[in-house]
């Protein structure tokens, strides 16, 4: 399944922190923590929490978090299905990064291993 360039431009223009908060509530009405939620991001952006804070605080879109971000050589073995599309099919390289960050929030919240989940 393709995404389309309207569905591509709303998660380019959307923000980070008007997402962030429900990636928190996601994890912990989970049983996992901020702080793992933070390994996670840290792991596939390369942000650490001053950074991330940073971010928040300025109120970046997805588009400049993503370009800011040095992803982890390993993201691209993310694979699977998140909010209907399988990530390995998705064309647009903003909207897949923003896909992987998604799947890694969700294994999380399904209680999957933090070794597992961080694909070292």
């Amino acid at each position: 399944m393709s995404t389309s360039p309207e569905h591509d431009e709303r998660i380019a223009k959307m923000t980070f922190a008007s997402v962030y908060p429900h990636y928190v509530v996601k994890v912990e009405k989970k049983g996992r923590t901020e702080q793992e939620l933070l390994q996670v991001i840290e792991w596939l952006t390369g942000f650490d929490e001053s950074k991330l804070q940073e971010l928040l605080t300025q109120n970046v879109t997805f588009q400049t978090f993503f370009e800011l971000a040095t992803l982890h050589p390993n993201a691209k073995l993310i694979t699977g299905t998140i909010c209907g599309y399988k990530i390995e099919e998705i064309q647009t390289p903003l909207t897949k990064q923003v896909r992987y960050l998604d799947k890694l929030v969700d294994e999380l919240a399904k209680g999957k291993k933090m070794e597992k989940i961080l694909r070292s």
